[in-house]
């Protein structure tokens, strides 16, 4: 794993920069991509990697919360977004995208989902930060940074009205 990052040095429109190179050189080539985002910051950012792409028609957004194994105990978030998703899943290269990797279940929750939706031939996994602690064994394909976030706090991607990209260290989603 590369040397981690300070949080609060993190640039999140320099890494977006990095991200996106990194998947355009990982995708060159594959047939059949299409971008799914995960609701909301990964959202945000496949929307932008898919215009950035030119993969517009292709880009799918998930809400993982019914598919969350902590649903039970964590219960339904005031901001659920529906699951939008309107290419055929089935036999497609998908990049999933999410904000901050962290213990992987968000991850498996995706793919669950996912899979709901028809079976991709591959699934691709791009993050924009990987802070570690994994609790499930997932890896991300594409990321642009490695760092440790402080017990009892959450890395949290926000959008700008101009779409501008910030990372902050928030001690209320933790």
């Amino acid at each position: 794993m590369p040397h981690p990052t300070n949080p609060s040095q993190l640039d999140a429109e320099a890494l977006y920069a990095v991200l996106l190179q990194q998947v355009q050189s990982g995708l060159a080539g594959i047939p059949n991509v299409a971008i799914v985002g995960i609701h909301s910051g990964g959202a945000w950012l496949a929307e932008r990697l898919a215009r950035d792409l030119n993969l517009l028609d292709r880009l799918g957004v998930l809400d993982v919360s019914f598919y969350r194994d902590d649903f039970a105990q964590k219960g339904l978030h005031a901001d659920v977004k529906p699951t939008q998703i309107a290419f055929d899943v089935a036999g497609a290269t998908i990049l999933l995208v999410d904000d901050v990797l962290y213990t992987g279940r968000t991850t498996r929750a995706a793919i669950n989902e996912l899979f709901d939706y028809g079976r991709p031939a591959k699934i691709m996994l791009a993050a924009l930060v990987d802070r570690g602690e994994r609790q499930l064994p997932v890896a991300a394909d594409f990321v642009a940074a490695f760092t440790a976030v402080p017990a009892g706090q959450a890395l949290v991607l926000k959008q700008a009205d101009d779409g501008k990209f910030t990372l902050t260290l928030d001690t209320h989603h933790a």
